[in-house]
């Protein structure tokens, strides 16, 4: 009875990724939870787990391979007390004979994290399944530990009973259960018009170096599309006052700078979207198909530039946090995030999003939706401007922000509402105190 390691989801939106590392070798035993491969996603470098325990029989997909696809099979074992069903063959050989079956499109809907499937339908569950150890795929194990669920009191629809990502949804009551995998069925759009190449659009072959998509790179084109497409979003801009904020972070660096304290404008503005957002909380929302889901807390998504594209992880709790600890905080993730060492839930959910340009000199612009998030807050640069001020021209440093809305969940008078919380904070910034 052989058992098949496939390509791990190692997040829901996953769909491929590449096999960075082998961490174990053809005839090394493999017992459930030893790490054995190294996975690159579009964000992440992450450690793989093994689920079953058996010998190592045959590595299918080599070290270095892009673009594997979840699901694809990469490694093959025996198990234990049986042997191997063919002599192991190099990694090289492996993965060409299974070029074709792994490049071939597939559509996952519900990605499962390192499944095993036997070769054998009728086969029983392997001893571990049965015992003190409970099957489940690595998604449905942190899925389940974010969530609080108990393990041992669900039974698994997937391969063996072991529990994957669609019974932890179910428990969770997040949505309709989905289809088994043997029933799924899917409803495909029709295919766009080819894309012209760029010589059909008149530019000369030979006059350009094409630099191949990365996975950031096709997430980031993917995620982005579906967003400006399929969205109904507009833009609401208002200019702030940011002169008593400035002095109000001088103020705190300077007392605070024996403990290390050094506030950014990005940390205030993220507090104070926090407490905006809880002034106005149908700002703080999502769209379902289902309705509105209106978050308890300001989990406030904050976007990084890092090599290759952009990441947004998270501040939890944001409301609740001074502006010492969100500092230290954005502090770490943002160096972990140009590392490629964030966890999946550190840049994944969320409730709002922020990007900020102002320290690049953009005075404004409009970002697209990031979801599931109903908004996302675009931050120029403070800069001296001629304002009206008590019937009076004077200067001041001011601030454009603009707030980008999914109209299906704010809108206009929710983003306005929002608005005017937020800039009651950033203009009296001592309000954040209270």
């Amino acid at each position: 009875m052989s058992i098949e390691i496939t390509m791990p989801a190692l997040s829901p939106t996953m769909e491929e990724g590449n096999l960075a590392k082998w961490l174990v070798k053809v005839g090394d035993r493999i017992a459930p939870g030893q790490v054995i491969a190294e996975i690159e996603t579009d964000k992440a470098t992450m450690e793989v787990e093994a689920v079953d325990e058996g010998v190592l029989t045959e590595i299918l997909v080599a070290a270095g391979s892009e673009g594997v696809k979840v699901n694809t099979p990469i490694a093959r074992l025996a198990a234990e007390g049986e042997a191997a069903a063919a002599p192991p063959r190099r990694a090289g050989e492996a993965a060409a004979k299974r070029t074709e079956g792994t490049h071939q499109t597939q559509q996952n809907l519900r990605p499962l994290s390192q499944s095993a499937a036997r070769s054998d339908s009728g086969a029983k569950p392997s001893p571990h399944e049965g015992g003190a150890r409970i099957a489940a795929s690595p998604l449905a194990r942190r899925m389940a530990e974010q969530l609080g669920i108990d393990l041992s009191g669900l039974k698994g629809s997937g391969p063996n009973g072991r529990i994957v990502k669609r019974d932890i949804d179910a428990r969770a009551g997040e949505g309709v259960r989905p289809a088994p995998e043997t029933s799924r069925a899917l409803t495909i759009a029709p295919p766009a018009a080819p894309l012209q190449t760029l010589e059909q659009l008149g530019v000369p072959e030979g006059s350009y170096d094409l630099v191949p998509l990365d996975l950031m790179r096709k997430t980031i084109a993917r995620r982005m599309t579906e967003s400006f497409r399929d969205v109904p979003h507009f833009p609401l801009t208002i200019d702030l006052e940011i002169d008593a904020l400035l002095k109000a972070r001088g103020d705190i660096n300077k007392r605070f700078a024996d403990q290390g304290v050094k506030i950014s404008v990005n940390d205030m503005v993220i507090k104070a979207a926090a407490l905006a957002l809880m002034r106005e909380p149908r700002a703080n929302a999502s769209y379902t198909p289902d309705g509105i889901a209106m978050h308890h807390h300001a989990d406030v998504a904050v976007a990084v530039a890092i090599e290759n594209g952009l990441i947004t992880p998270i501040i939890r709790k944001a409301e609740t946090k001074g502006l010492a600890q969100i500092s230290a905080e954005m502090a770490d993730l943002a160096e972990r995030a140009r590392n490629r060492k964030l966890k999946p839930e550190e840049y994944q959910g969320g409730t709002f999003s922020i990007s900020n340009m102002g320290m690049m000199g953009i005075k404004s612009f409009a970002s697209i939706l990031n979801a599931p998030h109903g908004c996302i807050m675009s931050v120029g640069a403070g800069e001296k401007r001629p304002i009206v001020k008590n019937d009076a021209l004077a200067i001041a440093t001011m601030m454009s922000v603009t707030l980008t809305c999914d109209h299906r969940v704010v809108d206009g008078a929710i983003g306005a509402s929002f608005l005017k919380a937020f800039r009651a904070f950033i203009e009296d910034p001592m309000a954040m105190l209270l």
